[in-house]
């Protein structure tokens, strides 16, 4: 082999301990295959993110639990089968918040895996307009919605100096603030 060339793995050959099963928090077996589950975490809270920017990374800080994207929770990484889909209260963001409880009827999830609710983040201070109302009267009637105001610190990476009410809810919905689970 060349210099700068790599050699391609072949199946049942090992090819030493870089496998995934080295990947921090993922245990591996004695003869280096990856540790894996076949069923999602009873433990804790996942925070799905209906879209980019919804504020499922600020909600996993400031509430604990895991950030599991824009994507279902990975049996495979022992991610919380409890979760809430988080979006923003603009057009785009209740859009993307009902595809994602579309795909969730339609049975387009893990196993396991179930809905607390939704968390919708003000996209702006100040009120919504009617047709925004309407669309979260909507998802209201699929499923428990938790609205939570505009923070101003929060945009700057800053505590506000009392949190607002409709996070303290919102923490015990989903139960006593958890670390991230890693898999065993």
């Amino acid at each position: 082999m060349g210099r700068g060339s790599v050699a391609v793995p072949q199946p049942g050959v090992s090819v030493g301990r870089s496998l995934p099963g080295d990947l921090v928090g993922v245990r591996a077996y004695d003869d280096g295959r990856a540790w894996r589950r076949d069923s999602l975490s009873e433990d804790g809270i996942g925070w799905i993110g209906a879209h980019g920017g919804a504020g499922a990374t600020t909600l996993t800080r400031l509430l604990g639990g895991t950030d599991i994207g824009c994507r279902w929770p990975d049996p495979a990484l022992a991610e919380p089968a409890r979760v809430m889909v988080v979006g923003r209260t603009n057009l785009d963001g209740l859009r993307a918040v009902s595809r994602a409880l579309n795909a969730l009827r339609e049975g387009r999830h893990p196993a396991g895996m179930r809905l607390v609710g939704v968390v919708l983040i003000a996209d702006a201070p100040g009120g919504l307009p009617s047709p925004l109302l309407g669309r979260i009267r909507l998802l209201r009637s699929i499923a428990p919605v938790y609205r939570l105001p505009w923070i101003p610190s929060y945009r700057v990476g800053e505590e506000p100096k009392r949190p607002p009410r409709q996070l303290s809810r919102l923490s015990t919905v989903v139960g006593p603030r958890v670390e991230r689970r890693r898999a065993p």
